[in-house]
Protein backbone atom coordinates (compact mmCIF):
# COMPACT_ATOMS: atom_id res chain seq x y z
CA UNK A 1 0.00 0.00 0.00
CA UNK A 2 2.58 2.65 1.05
CA UNK A 3 4.62 1.65 -2.16
CA UNK A 4 1.80 2.44 -4.58
CA UNK A 5 1.04 5.53 -2.58
CA UNK A 6 4.80 6.43 -3.15
CA UNK A 7 4.25 5.61 -7.09
CA UNK A 8 1.39 7.82 -7.15
CA UNK A 9 3.56 10.54 -5.45
CA UNK A 10 5.83 10.61 -7.99
CA UNK A 11 3.69 10.30 -11.16
CA UNK A 12 1.64 13.40 -9.50
CA UNK A 13 4.79 15.42 -8.70
CA UNK A 14 5.49 14.80 -12.48
CA UNK A 15 2.38 16.00 -13.54
CA UNK A 16 2.10 18.66 -11.51
CA UNK A 17 5.69 19.72 -12.81
CA UNK A 18 4.22 19.83 -16.29
CA UNK A 19 1.12 22.42 -15.32
CA UNK A 20 3.26 24.11 -13.24
CA UNK A 21 5.78 25.16 -15.82
CA UNK A 22 2.83 26.46 -18.37
CA UNK A 23 0.93 27.78 -15.11
CA UNK A 24 4.46 30.23 -14.97
CA UNK A 25 4.08 31.53 -18.35
CA UNK A 26 0.44 32.70 -17.90
CA UNK A 27 1.48 33.99 -14.34
CA UNK A 28 3.86 36.12 -15.72
CA UNK A 29 2.13 37.78 -18.70
CA UNK A 30 -1.08 38.18 -16.01
CA UNK A 31 1.56 39.98 -13.83
CA UNK A 32 2.73 42.79 -15.98
CA UNK A 33 -0.52 43.08 -18.15
CA UNK A 34 -3.23 41.88 -16.58
CA UNK A 35 -4.07 39.74 -19.76
CA UNK A 36 -4.89 36.32 -20.13
CA UNK A 37 -2.72 35.09 -22.78
CA UNK A 38 -5.18 32.48 -24.00
CA UNK A 39 -2.67 30.95 -26.47
CA UNK A 40 -0.06 30.21 -23.79
CA UNK A 41 -1.55 26.60 -24.35
CA UNK A 42 -0.74 26.25 -28.40
CA UNK A 43 2.76 27.80 -27.45
CA UNK A 44 3.16 24.93 -25.32
CA UNK A 45 2.17 22.79 -28.32
CA UNK A 46 4.11 24.42 -31.09
CA UNK A 47 7.33 24.44 -28.57
CA UNK A 48 6.72 20.47 -28.68
CA UNK A 49 6.75 20.58 -32.61
CA UNK A 50 9.72 23.15 -32.42
CA UNK A 51 11.49 20.69 -30.41
CA UNK A 52 10.70 16.99 -32.54
CA UNK A 53 12.29 19.53 -35.96
CA UNK A 54 15.37 20.61 -34.14
CA UNK A 55 15.72 17.03 -32.50
CA UNK A 56 15.28 15.17 -35.78
CA UNK A 57 17.64 17.61 -37.18
CA UNK A 58 20.59 17.09 -34.53
CA UNK A 59 20.23 13.49 -34.45
CA UNK A 60 20.66 12.92 -38.39
CA UNK A 61 23.79 15.18 -38.34
CA UNK A 62 25.22 14.27 -34.84
CA UNK A 63 23.47 10.65 -34.04
CA UNK A 64 23.09 9.06 -31.02
CA UNK A 65 21.46 9.49 -28.05
CA UNK A 66 23.43 12.08 -25.66
CA UNK A 67 23.24 15.54 -22.91
CA UNK A 68 24.82 17.29 -25.75
CA UNK A 69 21.69 17.06 -28.34
CA UNK A 70 19.55 17.68 -25.18
CA UNK A 71 21.32 20.59 -24.49
CA UNK A 72 21.23 21.94 -27.61
CA UNK A 73 17.32 21.20 -28.66
CA UNK A 74 16.93 22.94 -24.87
CA UNK A 75 18.45 26.01 -25.79
CA UNK A 76 17.31 26.13 -29.69
CA UNK A 77 13.83 25.26 -29.10
CA UNK A 78 13.54 27.65 -25.99
CA UNK A 79 14.92 30.42 -28.06
CA UNK A 80 12.45 30.05 -31.27
CA UNK A 81 9.63 29.41 -28.87
CA UNK A 82 10.61 32.88 -27.40
CA UNK A 83 10.66 34.71 -30.73
CA UNK A 84 7.52 33.84 -31.24
CA UNK A 85 5.97 34.63 -28.26
CA UNK A 86 7.78 37.89 -29.02
CA UNK A 87 6.16 38.12 -32.55
CA UNK A 88 2.81 37.72 -30.89
CA UNK A 89 3.18 40.45 -28.52
CA UNK A 90 4.15 42.56 -31.53
CA UNK A 91 1.38 41.58 -33.91
CA UNK A 92 -1.50 40.28 -32.19
CA UNK A 93 -1.13 42.47 -28.69
CA UNK A 94 0.82 45.40 -29.07
CA UNK A 95 -1.89 47.35 -31.60
CA UNK A 96 -4.58 46.63 -29.19
CA UNK A 97 -2.89 48.36 -26.13
CA UNK A 98 -1.72 51.28 -28.15
CA UNK A 99 -5.27 51.81 -28.97
CA UNK A 100 -6.56 51.56 -25.72
CA UNK A 101 -8.75 49.02 -26.28
CA UNK A 102 -11.45 47.38 -23.83
CA UNK A 103 -9.68 43.91 -22.73
CA UNK A 104 -12.35 41.79 -23.93
CA UNK A 105 -11.22 42.32 -27.74
CA UNK A 106 -7.34 41.50 -26.32
CA UNK A 107 -8.94 38.04 -24.77
CA UNK A 108 -10.67 37.03 -28.29
CA UNK A 109 -7.29 38.17 -29.62
CA UNK A 110 -5.65 35.68 -27.71
CA UNK A 111 -8.14 33.02 -28.38
CA UNK A 112 -8.05 33.62 -31.96
CA UNK A 113 -4.23 33.82 -31.78
CA UNK A 114 -4.51 29.79 -30.33
CA UNK A 115 -6.61 29.25 -33.04
CA UNK A 116 -3.95 30.27 -36.03
CA UNK A 117 -1.70 28.23 -34.22
CA UNK A 118 -3.36 24.89 -34.06
CA UNK A 119 -5.25 25.49 -37.68
CA UNK A 120 -1.66 26.21 -39.08
CA UNK A 121 -0.38 23.49 -37.55
CA UNK A 122 -3.05 21.39 -38.85
CA UNK A 123 -2.63 23.18 -42.29
CA UNK A 124 1.07 22.87 -42.79
CA UNK A 125 2.16 19.72 -41.49
CA UNK A 126 -1.35 17.45 -41.42
CA UNK A 127 -3.59 15.72 -38.99
CA UNK A 128 -1.18 13.13 -38.37
CA UNK A 129 0.37 12.74 -35.51
CA UNK A 130 4.29 12.68 -34.91
CA UNK A 131 6.60 10.68 -32.73
CA UNK A 132 8.87 12.53 -30.68
CA UNK A 133 11.97 11.18 -31.38
CA UNK A 134 14.45 9.81 -28.38
CA UNK A 135 17.46 11.96 -27.29
CA UNK A 136 18.51 10.53 -24.10
CA UNK A 137 18.65 6.78 -23.03
CA UNK A 138 15.90 6.22 -20.18
CA UNK A 139 17.19 4.41 -17.13
CA UNK A 140 14.38 2.57 -15.00
CA UNK A 141 15.46 3.14 -11.16
CA UNK A 142 13.85 0.35 -8.98
CA UNK A 143 13.83 1.61 -4.87
CA UNK A 144 12.08 -1.41 -3.52
CA UNK A 145 8.79 -1.56 -5.15
CA UNK A 146 8.81 1.63 -6.58
CA UNK A 147 9.76 2.56 -10.30
CA UNK A 148 11.14 5.93 -11.35
CA UNK A 149 12.76 6.66 -14.36
CA UNK A 150 15.25 9.05 -15.14
CA UNK A 151 13.06 11.25 -17.09
CA UNK A 152 10.68 11.99 -14.76
CA UNK A 153 12.95 12.78 -12.27
CA UNK A 154 14.56 15.19 -14.59
CA UNK A 155 11.10 16.55 -15.43
CA UNK A 156 10.59 17.38 -11.54
CA UNK A 157 14.05 19.09 -11.16
CA UNK A 158 13.60 21.00 -14.25
CA UNK A 159 10.07 22.40 -12.89
CA UNK A 160 11.99 23.34 -9.39
CA UNK A 161 14.44 24.72 -11.44
CA UNK A 162 13.05 27.30 -13.33
CA UNK A 163 10.37 28.15 -10.31
CA UNK A 164 14.29 29.23 -8.70
CA UNK A 165 15.51 30.73 -11.36
CA UNK A 166 11.91 32.99 -12.07
CA UNK A 167 12.17 33.74 -8.71
CA UNK A 168 15.34 35.24 -8.92
CA UNK A 169 14.66 36.82 -12.11
CA UNK A 170 11.82 39.01 -11.04
CA UNK A 171 13.06 39.52 -7.52
CA UNK A 172 16.68 40.08 -8.27
CA UNK A 173 17.06 41.90 -11.40
CA UNK A 174 16.68 45.06 -12.85
CA UNK A 175 14.41 43.21 -15.93
CA UNK A 176 12.03 41.67 -12.52
CA UNK A 177 12.07 45.35 -10.91
CA UNK A 178 10.93 46.73 -13.85
CA UNK A 179 8.22 43.96 -14.42
CA UNK A 180 6.79 44.11 -10.69
CA UNK A 181 6.90 48.01 -11.03
CA UNK A 182 4.70 47.72 -14.33
CA UNK A 183 2.51 45.31 -12.67
CA UNK A 184 1.73 47.97 -9.73
CA UNK A 185 1.45 50.93 -11.66
CA UNK A 186 1.36 50.82 -15.61
CA UNK A 187 1.19 54.85 -16.37
CA UNK A 188 3.45 56.07 -13.91
CA UNK A 189 5.82 53.85 -15.06
CA UNK A 190 6.57 55.39 -18.52
CA UNK A 191 7.10 58.45 -16.64
CA UNK A 192 10.21 57.32 -14.78
CA UNK A 193 12.26 56.09 -17.75
CA UNK A 194 11.31 52.49 -17.30
CA UNK A 195 10.92 51.13 -21.02
CA UNK A 196 7.55 49.75 -21.11
CA UNK A 197 7.56 48.35 -24.29
CA UNK A 198 10.81 46.25 -24.04
CA UNK A 199 9.69 44.88 -20.64
CA UNK A 200 6.47 43.39 -22.06
CA UNK A 201 8.39 42.18 -24.98
CA UNK A 202 10.95 40.59 -22.21
CA UNK A 203 7.70 38.97 -20.24
CA UNK A 204 6.87 37.67 -23.02
CA UNK A 205 9.84 36.03 -24.04
CA UNK A 206 10.56 34.54 -20.85
CA UNK A 207 7.03 33.18 -20.50
CA UNK A 208 7.35 31.24 -23.73
CA UNK A 209 10.36 29.98 -23.11
CA UNK A 210 8.73 28.32 -20.35
CA UNK A 211 6.41 26.76 -22.14
CA UNK A 212 9.69 25.86 -24.18
CA UNK A 213 11.21 23.87 -21.04
CA UNK A 214 7.75 22.17 -20.72
CA UNK A 215 6.88 21.25 -24.16
CA UNK A 216 10.08 19.59 -24.23
CA UNK A 217 10.27 18.01 -21.60
CA UNK A 218 6.35 16.82 -22.31
CA UNK A 219 7.46 15.35 -25.86
CA UNK A 220 10.34 13.72 -24.23
CA UNK A 221 7.67 11.44 -21.78
CA UNK A 222 4.72 11.61 -23.83
CA UNK A 223 5.70 10.88 -27.22
CA UNK A 224 2.85 11.43 -29.10
CA UNK A 225 1.87 15.08 -30.86
CA UNK A 226 -0.87 16.48 -32.68
CA UNK A 227 -1.87 19.98 -33.45
CA UNK A 228 -4.54 20.22 -30.11
CA UNK A 229 -2.03 18.96 -27.52
CA UNK A 230 -1.92 21.78 -26.15
CA UNK A 231 -5.60 22.05 -25.27
CA UNK A 232 -6.84 21.02 -22.64
CA UNK A 233 -3.30 21.16 -20.69
CA UNK A 234 -3.05 24.51 -21.06
CA UNK A 235 -6.67 25.37 -19.97
CA UNK A 236 -5.30 23.02 -17.22
CA UNK A 237 -2.92 24.93 -16.31
CA UNK A 238 -4.34 28.18 -16.27
CA UNK A 239 -7.36 26.66 -13.87
CA UNK A 240 -3.99 25.54 -11.82
CA UNK A 241 -2.27 28.98 -12.04
CA UNK A 242 -6.47 30.92 -10.65
CA UNK A 243 -6.32 28.24 -7.87
CA UNK A 244 -3.03 28.85 -6.69
CA UNK A 245 -3.39 32.38 -6.63
CA UNK A 246 -2.92 33.91 -10.45
CA UNK A 247 -0.34 36.34 -10.82
CA UNK A 248 1.93 35.08 -7.99
CA UNK A 249 4.64 33.03 -8.97
CA UNK A 250 4.62 31.07 -5.72
CA UNK A 251 0.65 30.82 -6.09
CA UNK A 252 0.86 29.17 -9.74
CA UNK A 253 3.44 27.24 -9.26
CA UNK A 254 1.79 25.29 -6.47
CA UNK A 255 -1.48 25.49 -7.97
CA UNK A 256 -0.31 23.10 -10.77
CA UNK A 257 0.87 20.59 -8.07
CA UNK A 258 -2.80 20.91 -6.43
CA UNK A 259 -4.10 19.87 -9.75
CA UNK A 260 -1.03 17.04 -10.65
CA UNK A 261 -2.11 15.64 -6.84
CA UNK A 262 -6.06 16.22 -7.58
CA UNK A 263 -6.08 13.79 -10.73
CA UNK A 264 -3.49 11.66 -10.35
CA UNK A 265 -5.03 10.27 -6.87
CA UNK A 266 -8.42 10.48 -8.42
CA UNK A 267 -7.32 7.79 -11.15
CA UNK A 268 -5.68 5.59 -8.28
CA UNK A 269 -8.87 5.11 -7.13
CA UNK A 270 -11.97 5.85 -9.86
CA UNK A 271 -12.39 4.93 -13.14
CA UNK A 272 -9.83 7.42 -15.61
CA UNK A 273 -12.97 8.84 -17.27
CA UNK A 274 -14.28 10.55 -14.20
CA UNK A 275 -10.91 12.77 -13.57
CA UNK A 276 -11.51 15.94 -15.40
CA UNK A 277 -15.11 15.81 -13.95
CA UNK A 278 -13.73 14.88 -10.39
CA UNK A 279 -10.68 17.56 -10.35
CA UNK A 280 -13.03 20.25 -11.58
CA UNK A 281 -15.57 20.19 -8.98
CA UNK A 282 -12.75 20.19 -6.34
CA UNK A 283 -10.99 22.93 -7.78
CA UNK A 284 -14.62 24.83 -8.13
CA UNK A 285 -15.04 24.36 -4.39
CA UNK A 286 -11.12 25.73 -3.99
CA UNK A 287 -12.52 28.86 -5.61
CA UNK A 288 -15.58 28.69 -3.99
CA UNK A 289 -13.87 28.86 -0.70
CA UNK A 290 -11.38 31.27 -1.42
CA UNK A 291 -12.17 33.39 -4.97
CA UNK A 292 -8.63 34.76 -5.33
CA UNK A 293 -6.95 31.58 -4.62
CA UNK A 294 -4.38 30.63 -1.88
CA UNK A 295 -1.60 33.05 -2.63
CA UNK A 296 -3.55 36.03 -4.73
CA UNK A 297 -4.60 39.28 -3.30
CA UNK A 298 -8.05 40.75 -3.97
CA UNK A 299 -7.26 44.08 -5.51
CA UNK A 300 -8.89 47.28 -5.35
CA UNK A 301 -9.39 50.51 -7.58
CA UNK A 302 -9.45 53.85 -6.92
CA UNK A 303 -12.60 55.28 -8.49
Amino acid sequence: MVSILLQNVFSALQWGSFYSMIALGYCLVYGVLRLINFAHGDIFMTACYIAFFITSGLLSALGGQNALIFALTLVLTMAATALLGVTIERIAYRPLRRKGVNRLYVVITALMVGFILENGNLAFLGASSRTFPDILDKHIWQIGSISLTNLKVLVIIAAFAVYGLLEFIVRKTVFGMAMRAISYDKFAIPLMGIPVNAIITFTFALGSALAAVAGILYGMSYPVLDPYMGTIIGWKAFIAAVVGGIGDIKGAFLGGFILGFIEIFITAFFPSSYKDLISFVILLIILSIKPTGFFGVARSAKI
